[in-house]
């Protein structure tokens, strides 16, 4: 018979790499995200060109091609921004997720640029996770940056398992 788990507490984790699962669930929840930005693009288009034209509300149906590259370019822009302004994506944010460069720090614009496209374009790279020793995926491996587990909001110049600044645990083990 096998003992049961235990399950580890946040601050056990904290600035370890993320694993597939939590990527990926990051993933979906920004992909939906992208499709509300997209919608409300779309919406206020069209809210505008009825009131400025006089024409009765449509949705603007600009083609296939169009509204592919079109979703693309904002949600490369929408990763890009959010690994640069704040290391994080609403996906990553209820994650617990932050994504960095090697040393702790948020991504260079340029570096946040190249690896939005790459997810993109090449989103099966994350199963590159479990192969890998570091638990990077193929976009981590190729521009240098990680994802860590960060729900206390910075991971830098503290060690995994420490507890954020301000907050230290009590002799039982909890944040006091």
């Amino acid at each position: 018979m096998t003992a049961p788990s235990r399950a580890r507490r946040p601050q056990e984790i904290q600035g370890s790499p993320a694993g597939l699962v939590s990527r990926t669930m990051a993933a979906a929840v920004d992909t939906f995200v992208v499709l509300g930005i997209l919608l409300a693009v779309q919406s206020g288009y069209a809210a505008a060109r009825a009131v400025l034209t006089g024409q009765p509300f449509a949705f603007p149906d600009p083609g296939p091609g169009f509204t592919v590259a079109f979703g693309y370019a904002v949600l490369v822009g929408y990763l890009t921004a959010g690994w640069v302004f704040g290391g994080r994506t609403v996906g990553d944010q209820l994650m617990g997720l932050r994504v960095t460069d090697g040393s702790g720090r948020r991504l260079r614009s340029g570096t946040a640029l190249l690896r939005a496209v790459l997810c993109v374009v090449l989103p099966v790279g994350l199963l590159w996770i479990p192969v890998s020793r570091h638990g990077a995926s193929l976009q981590d491996a190729v521009t240098g940056s990680a994802v860590v587990h960060d729900w206390y909001g910075g991971t830098h110049g503290r060690s995994a398992g420490s507890p954020p600044a301000g907050e230290a645990e009590d002799g039982r083990g909890r944040m006091g």
